[in-house]
């Protein structure tokens, strides 16, 4: 799979998903006889694609100037809808609208502190990989690595050269949904519902047998071994975001 970082409209994208996917599963995002359209569900599609690039590009690897200068022109909402949301755009706004001195340097220190740690005591930091909370002895590279990326294989998805740990990192397995997302809407847009929901479903299964099972606890762990609450937000805002998708999902296969 490749690793890319999307840098137009992802940091806005973030703000307004929550809002859009709950719209969309009230039956609120309609058209004028109250029936989702495919081109309304083909643009959330691409709304939830890009923030979930956004989310695994936080995770990835640390900040730079580039993410900063968008992180800082984003406007964060008051009210999202969902309230682990909130308390995270807030984190983050607040943190940055007090990082005056040196503020790449500090949230690089915290980027290792809180997802490296020592890289020996695996209960030292948040390490993002499903196989560390989903194995017995929290090891790397186990089953969990196994069968995500059987999944990624199965959806013609290989993980780019330059990635070089392993494939159930939190960053690729938030970017495979933001890949199936992406290809959902392009099928919708071509008239090929069946595939759209396949893949909608594909998702669904993806979220609940593994983003659920781990992701959780693993920002639970990022909110205690994260010094800034810039880090500890965007655990909030990542939480609060799979919850409200989650729903989602559920809603659209069960529509």
């Amino acid at each position: 799979m490749t690793i890319a970082t999307r840098k137009d409209d992802a940091a806005e994208t973030i703000v307004e998903t929550a809002k859009t996917a709950e719209n969309a599963a009230l039956g609120t995002d309609t058209n004028d006889e109250g029936v989702m359209t495919a081109e309304d569900l083909a643009a959330l599609c691409e709304s939830r694609s890009e923030t979930y690039s956004f989310l695994a590009r936080l995770f990835r690897e640390e900040v730079d100037e580039a993410l900063l200068a968008q992180l800082n022109d984003t406007d964060y909402p008051v009210s999202s809808g969902n309230g682990l949301m909130d308390e995270g755009y807030y984190q983050i706004a607040k943190y940055l609208s007090n990082a005056w001195v040196d503020p790449l340097m500090k949230l690089s220190v915290d980027y290792t502190r809180a997802f490296l740690g020592s890289g020996i005591d695996t209960y030292s930091a948040a390490y993002p990989f499903e196989s560390v909370y989903t194995s017995e002895k929290r090891l790397l590279m186990s089953d969990a690595r196994d069968e995500v990326l059987a999944i990624y294989r199965s959806c013609g998805l290989e993980k780019s050269e330059s990635w070089t740990v392993g494939e159930d990192h939190v960053a690729v397995e938030l970017e495979f949904m933001g890949v199936l997302a992406h290809r959902a809407a392009k099928a919708l847009r071509a008239g090929d519902e069946e595939r759209a929901f396949s893949l909608i479903n594909t998702q669904r299964n993806f979220m609940d047998d593994h983003l659920a099972s781990w992701v959780p606890v693993f920002l639970s762990d990022t909110r205690r071994f994260a010094d800034t609450t810039f880090y500890q937000g965007v655990a909030n805002v990542t939480e609060g975001f799979l919850e409200e998708d989650a729903a989602l999902l559920a809603d659209l296969v069960a529509a």
